[in-house]
């Protein structure tokens, strides 16, 4: 199939994925270039000196190559970080902007909502707000008039429906606009980032709304930063990073890759820490399974602990405890290790080195590791205390209430009266 330049052209699109059903969305080669001035010019004294400086820019590619498809009744989720190039995606699907190469095939009308409340006029009332919207959907006026009721009932705006929307508030605002948006009779909706409006009674709504167009068969790609949403609502999402595709296909590893993402790299040398005239603590670090530093963990992964203690004078032996605690300085547990009398002295300038493999059951949150350290032949005696030695993040897709996850099973039983 020959390739369109910057082009977003209505087909049936009836090429089958899959799945086996026929397309909604097909992208092909998509790129994608901003030019960015090197130089701002914010008066005419400025562009007389200077007047080529405009001319000066850098090219910032937000899309290169992307191409995918969507099939008709398909819940698509599309995640990325910031400045990933999944907004840029949106809008040229939403033919906001044109594409530099490639092409994009939409089978049906489209309705997009790159921001919610877009279009209105504030000094008009709700009811008026929400007829000149429908109309910006494609609705006849007679249409919208017809839905009016619906749309106020259900943002739950009755007794401010005559009310010019330069007195509402911000929340009243987007219970408003998500509501004219439940109205679009459109075959593929461009969502972005619009599911958490209002109080948790109203999300619950929207939560029940979304769960019904789902239901309904509605083509609806979803832009969001929540993962929770996507595991929840979407049958597949896609990944981009660096204006291009990481990954597409299951919600869950997707979104497990996307949080990888978020939480790579950082500063994971070891922290020179504490130290006395006898030892010092050289550092305190976690691994991963390769015997990488890292400075975070993935929920369930195993968390592999190191410190390091250098003897400064001939020692009989040092222990070594830590006690981990969460970021409100709740105390999750303690452990620790010490030398062997049996295993000699220890002679100044040696290092004793501590590993620990701790099972990850903590819920997401970040922790931290405070270290003491003890010597021979009093183990009493704390030669050192180090608050706070290391801090790490336990990342996941759901957050939980507490500080672990304990493995468990639930039985249930009805017994009849009197049994």
């Amino acid at each position: 199939m020959p390739v369109e330049d910057a082009t977003t052209s209505p087909s049936s699109a009836e090429r089958p994925p899959a799945t086996g059903a026929p397309l909604a969305i097909q992208v092909e080669g998509l790129h994608k270039s901003f030019r960015i001035p090197t130089h701002r010019v914010d008066s005419l004294k400025e562009r007389a000196v200077r007047p080529f400086s405009s001319r000066d820019y850098r090219e910032l590619h937000a899309l290169n190559g992307v191409s995918f498809e969507v099939s008709k009744g398909e819940f698509f989720g599309i995640v990325g970080r910031n400045g990933s190039g999944k907004s840029t995606l949106l809008k040229l699907l939403a033919s906001i902007y044109r594409a530099d190469r490639g092409t994009i095939r939409m089978a049906g009308r489209l309705a997009p909502f790159i921001e919610l409340g877009v279009g209105f006029n504030h000094d008009l009332t709700a009811r008026e707000n929400v007829v000149l919207n429908g109309v910006m959907m494609g609705l006849t006026p007679k249409e919208m008039r017809q839905r009016l009721d619906s749309v106020i009932e259900f943002a739950e705006l009755g007794d401010f429906a005559e009310l010019k929307l330069k007195n509402y508030s911000s929340g009243m605002l987007v219970r408003l606009a998500f509501s004219v948006m439940m109205e679009a009779d459109a075959d593929v909706l461009l969502i972005d980032e619009v599911l958490a409006v209002g109080d948790a009674s109203f999300q619950q709504k929207c939560a029940d709304a979304f769960h019904q167009m789902k239901a309904e068969g509605k083509t609806i790609v979803l832009v969001t930063h929540e993962m929770s949403t996507v595991e929840a609502y979407c049958h597949r999402a896609m990944l981009i990073g660096d204006g291009r595709i990481q990954r597409i296909g299951d919600p869950g590893e997707v979104g497990r890759d996307y949080l990888r993402l978020n939480f790579e790299g950082g500063d994971a040398s070891a922290k020179v820490t504490s130290g006395t005239d006898d030892l010092r603590l050289l550092g305190v670090w976690l691994e991963d399974s390769s015997g990488k530093r890292v400075t975070n963990v993935e929920s369930g992964e195993e968390i592999l602990l190191r410190a390091e203690v250098e003897l400064l004078h001939e020692s009989p032996g040092v222990q070594i405890g830590f006690t981990l605690t969460n970021e409100d300085g709740v105390g999750v547990f303690q452990f620790g290790t010490s030398t062997e009398e049996a295993d000699g002295p220890i002679q100044a300038g040696q290092r004793v080195a501590v590993g620990v493999r701790v099972e990850n059951l903590l819920t997401p949150g970040r922790y931290f590791v405070h270290c003491g350290v003890k010597r021979h032949p009093d183990p009493r005696a704390v030669v050192f205390h180090v608050e706070r030695a290391l801090d790490f993040l336990v990342f996941g897709a759901h957050a939980s209430q507490g500080v672990v996850t304990l493995p468990h099973t639930i039985e249930t039983s009805i017994e009849e009266p009197g049994g």
